[in-house]
């Protein structure tokens, strides 16, 4: 399977989400998408991150996007997370990392001096044709939500 490339559509997959879902790109054609990858369920940043797309929801809404959060987390620990803060989005988990290598986000990451493989923050935003047409990596979170919906508003 190859990664994802700008200006290159969606390569194909199948993933379990929140509700009991199961997202597959071609189900979502006709839509702007929002993929962000973030570390961990209920830390500072991921929490800060997923109530800003929260927030601005009723945006993006407007815009026809759909928004979907990823990390390593379990089904159960992103329905607690995301029934905690209210998350208006599903919650895609990727145990074995199958989308995380995808879109090439799983870096070297230093932690307390010590050296671990992570999610490094990223968000990628795919057209209505399933086309990658930006994508944000090594996000720091304050004002990345209003930055992605300034691109969302410039397809």
């Amino acid at each position: 399977m190859s990664s994802v490339a700008l200006n290159q559509p969606i390569p194909d997959f199948e993933a379990s989400a929140t509700g009991e879902q199961v997202i597959r790109p071609a189900d979502l054609k006709g839509k702007n998408i929002v993929i962000y990858f973030y570390p961990k369920d209920n830390t500072p940043g991921c929490t800060t991150e997923g109530q800003d797309f929260r927030d601005r929801m009723s945006q993006f809404a407007a815009l026809d996007t759909e928004i979907f959060g990823v990390s390593r987390d379990g089904l159960k620990a992103h329905e607690n997370f995301r029934a905690k803060y209210d998350f208006p989005f599903h919650l895609i988990s990727d145990k074995d990392e199958t989308l995380c290598k995808l879109f090439d986000v799983i870096k070297l990451k230093k932690l307390y001096g010590k050296e671990h493989l992570g999610i490094e923050r990223s968000t990628f935003l795919f057209d209505k044709k399933g086309v990658l047409r930006q994508e944000w990596r090594g996000v720091k979170v304050p004002g990345h939500v209003d930055e992605v919906l300034e691109a969302v508003k410039a397809l």
